[in-house]
């Protein structure tokens, strides 16, 4: 299948000016005039994309009308058929594990696939790592951490009341002078 992508690298129709052309893109595109400056930065820019052939037809129509030049590139889209999906499983067989001990790894699971992506991941070895019941403790048991031993031979008590070397007040000064205030009455 055939897709299109227009792309402008800033080309105007011959002879169009390049106020106007800008002014048709802004009002076409409803943008800014940040954003149009930067369609006209020099740069290839892909405007739109996944196009069928009409579709790009009738862009680059608009654009050309607007004064711009439009590229018109194809892309090549690989087309993946798919795998047809498993067939329906009976619901008591359902019901059972989808992983079963495979014989060649111990220890190993070995998964079933309920789908066409979980098919990509058949030959992924998982362990089997199991459920644990309810209320079981999954954390591993931590040993208990030694107390630190701290050498406080060094050290001493002060007698209560005495100074420590804390850092003293500056006495305050004299109280100002105030005898030449009076109140009136």
């Amino acid at each position: 299948m055939t897709r299109y992508e227009i792309a402008f690298s800033g080309q105007l129709v011959e002879g169009a000016p390049l106020a106007s052309v800008q002014a048709n893109l802004a009002r076409l595109f409803q943008a800014d005039a940040q954003r149009i400056a930067q369609l006209f930065s020099g740069r290839r820019v892909v405007i739109k994309n996944n196009l069928d052939e009409a579709g790009a037809e009738k862009y680059r129509l608009t654009l050309e009308r607007a004064g711009a030049v439009v590229e018109v590139l194809a892309i090549l889209v690989e087309e993946v058929e798919l795998t047809p999906p498993p067939a329906p499983v009976p619901v008591a067989a359902a019901s059972t594990v989808a992983a079963v001990a495979s014989p060649a790894s111990p220890g190993r699971l070995q998964v079933a696939p309920r789908d066409e992506y979980m098919a990509a991941f058949v030959d992924v070895e998982a362990p089997d790592f199991g459920i644990a019941p309810v209320g079981v403790d999954l954390q591993d048991a931590k040993p208990e951490a030694p107390a630190p031993v701290v050498d406080l031979s060094q050290f001493s008590l002060a007698p209560a009341g005495s100074d420590m070397g804390q850092a003293k007040t500056a006495p305050a000064g004299p109280p100002p002078d105030t005898s030449y205030l009076s109140l009136q009455e």
